[in-house]
């Protein structure tokens, strides 16, 4: 399974918090772009290569807030999303 790596994508310099990123599965994309649109901080472009299909495929670029609009919108299924664990102060107890 071809997947983008899910590293770091935090933006501080645009002013947004990242709480999360993302893995793309892009071999199981099939190019429809409707990611590209439901993004909010418009991280997600197409690729100029394509996959094993023949489609184009999102990549991610700084600044996923974590948000989940591309896996909302997504009928093939390409995105998982992690959030990150927010750092509590010490001797905060969790909920």
């Amino acid at each position: 399974m071809a997947a983008t790596d899910p590293t770091d994508h935090t933006d501080t310099a645009a002013g947004r918090v990242s709480r999360g990123t993302l893995v793309i599965d892009t071999e199981r994309c099939k190019g429809c772009e409707l990611c590209i649109a439901a993004c909010p901080p418009s991280v997600l472009e197409m690729s100029a290569e394509v996959n094993e299909m023949g489609y184009r495929f999102p990549v991610l670029h700084v600044g996923c807030t974590g948000c989940t609009a591309c896996q909302m919108v997504c009928p093939d299924y390409v995105f998982d999303v992690y959030r990150f664990k927010k750092e509590r102060p010490a001797g905060e107890a969790s909920a």
